[in-house]
């Protein structure tokens, strides 16, 4: 009864077994089967003869002479290539066959090897169903006799077909996989090798150039966002190309990978169209140069100085010492006014004089004083218009041209206006504040008798109010 028992646990874990390595070996084998079917009927069972040792071997347009064959992951013996059929090729056909008859088979499989009369070939056939078609010139690639050879394969593949216990089967699958790695590795030593010297020699070449760009960018534009525009084109334009090189070498097409990414560039474009255009924006800001780090500017209703232009973004410092980031797509598409794009900018201030004062005399005067500063551009000289003649005074602008920075700006024309002010007031030119004249219409007649003065009487107190009649 134990042994009964225990036989069927065995039984159970067997089959768990086969289970999971059909599964594993379908995953090995499922890429194969986008093959073309056209060489599925090359060495179909209606055509065994496909094969045919009369046939001459050609070179496989893929390089391989020789490809595995497999069962459960594991390499039970080699192919060469055949006829139009490269080994790589053959070898995926017969390998779908053996992952299919494995799908199916739950028990033993026999492998067996039979001749084919009147023909020098001979099939290896699992429980009846033909694996594959054994050549003489198999034979001649393994130095044995066709009768030897088959036999041989059919042996190993019998062998290999019985479900080992799952410690041998775990051991194996490792062994090969680790083989597997190390053929891997060892067969990328020298695309690694020459991956890293393109590297190397792109970072220093990538080096030497942005720093050619970046001293000709000094020599010849005098700018310093456009210097360094210029240093990081030239680094990254390297660096792209470097990276192609490298791919290459590595064994990657770069059109067809161009092309898989095509595939994505309209999600990616929409994904990214805010983060892209600021990029844009900022390489067209820096090549147009509307203004330079240091230029004091009004962009979308910030004023500041410019701090730093970036490829994504343009930094203003406000006259409060606030920092704003302005993404420079808004930047591009906004109004600027540049108030240091010239030297200097013409400033204005306005006082009145009295009607009965000399205009002439008070120009003369106003000029005298605005032209003693130093601060004040003797070119343009100062001017002195008459600008409105108001109810009470003569107003007069007085335009200069001074420091167009902000700071001098301010404080030059405050200066100017006080000058201005003690002037007139020294030369006794009279500048009256506004006059307004009251009319009173339909005065009591009781305050005309009292000479517009009028008594208010009360319990407690008395008030006596005046008005003066116009």
């Amino acid at each position: 009864m134990w042994n009964l028992l225990s036989q069927t646990k065995a039984k159970k874990r067997r089959f768990k077994v086969v289970l999971m390595a059909t599964l594993l070996t379908a995953m090995l084998i499922f890429p194969a089967v986008a093959q073309d079917a056209a060489l599925e009927e090359s060495l179909s069972l209606a055509q065994p003869v496909a094969e045919s040792a009369e046939n001459a071997i050609t070179t496989p347009s893929d390089g391989l002479y020789f490809a595995d064959i497999l069962v459960r992951g594991q390499t039970v013996f080699q192919i060469g290539s055949l006829n139009n059929l490269s080994a790589s090729q053959r070898a995926a056909i017969i390998n779908r066959r053996i992952a299919s008859l494995l799908d199916r088979t739950d028990g033993q499989v026999a492998v067996t090897a039979e001749p084919l009369y009147d023909q020098e070939l001979i099939t290896v056939q699992a429980n009846g169903r033909i694996l594959m078609t054994v050549t003489e010139q198999d034979a001649q690639d393994s130095g044995l006799s066709l009768q030897g050879l088959a036999e041989d394969w059919a042996t190993r593949l019998e062998k290999s077909f019985d479900k080992p216990p799952i410690a041998i089967d775990v051991v194996q699958r490792l062994n090969s996989t680790v083989r597997q790695l190390g053929k891997d590795a060892v067969g990328s030593i020298p695309a690694l090798i020459g991956v890293l010297v393109v590297i190397l020699f792109t970072w220093i070449v990538a080096k030497i150039v942005r720093y050619s760009g970046f001293r000709w960018a000094q020599r010849t534009e005098g700018d310093r966002s456009t210097e360094i525009l210029v240093g990081r084109l030239c680094y990254g334009g390297v660096w792209v190309a470097g990276a192609v090189i490298a791919l290459g070498v590595w064994g990657i097409d770069f059109a067809t990978m161009l092309g898989a990414l095509g595939l994505t560039s309209v999600a990616i474009g929409f994904s990214l169209k805010d983060v892209l255009s600021n990029y844009i924006s900022g390489v067209i800001l820096l090549s147009a140069r509307p203004f330079h780090i240091g230029d004091q500017v009004v962009i979308n209703g910030f004023e500041g100085t410019i701090t730093q232009v970036q490829l994504r973004s343009t930094t203003l410092k406000t006259y409060d010492g606030r920092m704003v980031y302005i993404p420079n797509q808004e930047v591009f598409q906004a109004s600027i006014t540049n108030n240091t794009a010239s030297q200097h900018l013409r400033s204005s201030v306005f006082v009145g004089i009295d009607y009965d004062a000399d205009i002439v005399e008070a120009r003369e005067v106003i000029v005298q004083a605005v032209s003693t500063h130093n601060r004040v551009q003797s070119t343009p000289i100062p001017e002195v218009l008459v600008h409105e003649l108001a109810a009470s005074t003569v107003n007069l602008e007085i335009r200069f041209w001074v420091d167009s920075r902000r700071a001098g700006f301010l404080e030059t024309t405050s200066i100017v206006a006080q000058s201005v002010k003690e002037a007139l007031q020294e030369n006794n030119i009279e500048m009256p504040t506004e006059i307004y004249t009251l009319l009173l219409k339909d005065v009591p007649e009781v305050l005309k008798d009292n000479n517009g003065k009028l008594a208010l009487n009360s319990e407690n107190s008395s008030q006596t109010g005046t008005l003066s009649e116009a």
